[in-house]
């Protein structure tokens, strides 16, 4: 068939769609044939890269181009590289190869369509060469309101709030209300029906004083829903704003995610610093959460905070952050400034090494003694509340990163971008989207280079392999540098018996630390604290195992929110084994369901048999883990699924064959071929790998399901659990006037109340 030659500028496009590259179109230069090829990787979801180019020894002008996928060849891997990249090369052969004419066009000269990969099309903002080359289609914004779909779901009703009059300690607490600017009060209103227009799963409750004048807001939106309960396990309250005398008097709700992100937890404006405001907002938000309770909350060393959390969370370890409480020693102890550099050294031996609490009580009077601060009310305080900030006192506890020792290193900083002194209601009802859009845009972004890529090894370490496929990136490469330190660390013990006593000299910071080993139970402590403050273990923890013969981390040091299955409603239990196979199942039957969803969305008809098939495999699924977990035997048609879907990897691995593409012509020779990013099976190794890069293999675990090797994420892009679609920014509020308000405590709350 003969097809009319077209000569290309920048783009090719008919209508919506990008067209493909064929051996007549022609450029009016090899930049603009890379141009074109980007548009059209773009649409089909790799990413690119100018693989090569040549000139005319003559006229030294281009005369050759070549681009490629950026998964094109293998990756060349020094041997003495001291910090490897990651790589995304693993054999993909696609490509296209452009020269020039005599008469100055260029023309497609060769082209190479199939890859050895899934194609991410939806996500393909994402790559490097794709980032920012259209500003109106890489907005966000546009993006998650085409995405948008409703959601809905049953909140439990409010109950107890009678309570709350116990802590109306004064008759003018009752009178108090927000001090907002004119206006102010509807753009919060309109921002919160605005919202819940496009997603109604969301919780709010506001609190009126006597005269119905508003005095305290909460609102938190869905995704913070959903994360709580993966995430619930230390939860940090932030009243930085408002004590600090912001023009706003916002609190925060603030977790973290298993990438060390900021998560949103929820958001208030509060009238004043009393027991009872804390206590209404802190049962507010419990009963938006479900009524699921933090195991550790952290705030400022406060009074009513104190008071308002042990009434309504008496279940949950109340701590202080550490910058909270180092930040007001210069103020408090102003007296001390001639003094302030000799105090701080013995004030932090005192708090970081005192190995116990015998240790620390001695230092602690001596310090007093030494500086005059006995009668000093607020250093009585802190001595009172030791319990709640002082790290040997919280061994048994970890915060995840989000107790650091100053603001800045703090995951709650990163709201200061948003927030300033100055900054109006105004401005923070328009920020206020951009929060959760630029949150809920980092984790995808983490979320896709966690499926694209995977973190090189660097060093033989069993401890680093043991972890390659369980922690998330950004954990991994922070444990991967303890292991590493482990190096630059020599140990001598101290005592011996049931408990081992080490002193471990930390050589690239010239300090030793004390680790502690028990044999029997598996319990390991250093005197560093990193795994209390951090989630992982520390250097001269590992240093301290692999001298005892022990080369993998105890799974009790090993949170499950630092893991790619962080997101799994099942405990990752105590088998690591069991944990990299219930990943890899996962893995893959993440990446059917994208391309099942591609398929049911392409009609009605295909949705409703993709809907149904869903529903009735989940029916199964929860069915045959019900019975095993309550040890009763499957029933029948569970059974007989399996052993047909067993049978059916069985035979797909002994024919070594793929799953054809159900667009294209089984019955011709090209359409046994893996059509790129549409087959469910796994894609073959390129041949010219050489063996340079670990390509999966299929194989069949016990369980009858097909498995991943370790080294399968990077050739297959398999996602490393649970990959989120760019969600709608999530909704909000309904109209104050419009609903009842509670008498008894003078409290007016609301939640959605939605059939399913």
């Amino acid at each position: 068939m003969n097809v009319a030659t077209t000569i290309m500028d920048s783009s090719v496009v008919l209508g919506s769609t990008i067209l493909e590259p064929h051996n007549d179109l022609e450029f009016e230069s090899h930049e603009a044939a890379y141009a074109f090829y980007k548009e059209y990787a773009k649409s089909a979801g790799f990413g690119t890269a100018k693989l090569s180019s040549r000139r005319s020894r003559a006229s030294k002008e281009f005369i050759d181009a070549k681009f490629s996928c950026i998964r094109y060849g293998n990756k060349q891997q020094s041997d003495d590289a001291i910090n490897p990249r990651p790589s995304p090369k693993i054999g993909c052969k696609a490509s296209m190869h452009v020269k020039r004419r005599q008469d100055g066009k260029w023309y497609v000269y060769s082209f190479v369509k199939e890859h050895n990969h899934e194609l991410l099309p939806a996500q393909a903002h994402f790559f490097r060469s794709h980032r920012s080359s259209d500003p109106l289609s890489n907005d966000v914004r546009m993006r998650r309101r085409k995405n948008s779909t409703a959601v809905s779901k049953l909140f439990s009703a409010y109950q107890n709030v009678d309570c709350l009059e116990n802590f109306m300690k004064h008759q003018h607490d009752k009178g108090r209300s927000l001090v907002l600017e004119a206006g102010h009060a509807q753009l919060l209103l309109e921002l919160f029906m605005r919202m819940q227009e496009e997603n109604p799963k969301f919780f709010y409750a506001v609190d009126l004083n006597e005269e119905h004048r508003l005095r305290n807001v909460f609102w938190v939106d869905a995704k913070g829903l959903e994360d709580f309960p993966y995430f619930s396990d230390v939860v940090s309250f932030d009243t930085t704003y408002f004590t600090s005398k912001y023009k706003i008097p916002l609190v925060l709700f603030i977790g973290v995610n298993h990438h060390i992100q900021p998560i949103l937890l929820g958001c208030a404006l509060i009238a004043d610093e009393t027991i009872y405001t804390f206590a209404w907002l802190l049962q507010t938000w419990l009963i938006a959460m479900g009524e699921r309770v933090p195991q550790v909350i952290l705030s400022d060393q406060n009074e009513a905070i104190k008071a308002a959390v042990a009434a309504v969370l008496p279940g949950t370890r109340h701590c202080f952050c550490l910058w909270h409480v180092l930040e007001k020693i210069p103020k408090q102890l102003e007296f001390l400034s001639t003094w302030h550099d000799s105090f701080m050294e013995k004030f932090n031996k005192c708090i970081y090494k005192s190995w116990t609490e015998e240790q620390f009580e001695k230092r602690w009077s001596k310090l007093v003694d030494r500086f005059n601060l006995r009668d000093v009310e607020w250093v009585q305080s802190l001595y009172d509340d030791r319990t709640c900030w002082v790290p040997i006192f919280m061994r048994d506890i970890s915060f995840a990163g989000l107790s650091t020792s100053s603001r800045s290193e703090s995951l709650n900083s990163l709201f200061d971008n948003y927030v300033q002194v100055d900054t109006s209601l105004r401005e923070f009802i328009e920020r206020y989207r951009v929060i959760l859009e630029d949150r809920h845009e980092e984790e995808a972004k983490a979320n896709f280079d966690a499926w694209h890529e995977t973190p090189e090894l660097k060093s033989p370490s069993p401890f680093e392999k043991q972890m390659l496929l369980v922690y998330t990136h950004e954990i991994y490469k922070k444990f991967q540098i303890e292991v590493l330190g482990a190096a630059a660390c020599h140990l001598k013990k101290e005592n011996d018996g049931m408990t081992t006593t080490y002193s471990v000299k930390d050589f690239e910071n010239n300090q030793n630390y004390m680790v502690e080993w028990n044999t029997s139970n598996s319990d390991i402590y250093c005197s560093c604290h990193l795994f209390e403050y951090k989630g992982y273990l520390c250097r001269h923890a590992i240093v301290v195992l692999q001298m005892s013969g022990v080369f993998s981390i105890p799974p009790k040091y090993i949170l499950q929110r630092w893991t790619n299955a962080a997101m799994s409603r099942h405990p990752i239990g105590e088998k690591l084994e069991e944990v990299q196979s219930k990943i890899r199942r996962f893995n893959d039957l993440c990446r059917r369901a994208i391309i099942l969803g591609e398929e049911g969305s392409l009609s009605q008809e295909s949705y409703y048999i993709a809907l149904g098939a869903i529903s009735e495999a989940l029916q199964q699924c929860a069915n045959l883990n019900n019975s095993v977990e309550n040890g009763t035997r499957p029933d029948a048609l569970a059974t007989h699924v399996v052993c047909n879907v067993e049978q059916e990897y069985q035979s797909i691995i002994t024919s070594n064959s793929k799953v054809p593409d159900p667009k294209m012509n089984t019955g011709n020779k090209a359409g046994r071929t893996v059509a790129a990013g549409r087959s469910l099976g796994s894609a073959e190794n390129s041949e010219g790998n050489k063996g340079k890069v670990p390509q999966l293999e299929a194989v069949t675990g016990k369980d009858g399901f097909q498995q991943m090797e370790p080294t399968d994420l990077r050739s297959h892009n398999v996602m490393p659990m649970q990959f989120h679609s760019m969600v709608p920014v999530q909704a909000l509020f309904h109209n104050v006037s419009s609903t009842p308000y509670h008498t008894a405590a003078s409290t007016h709350l609301h939640e959605n109340r939605l059939s399913r």
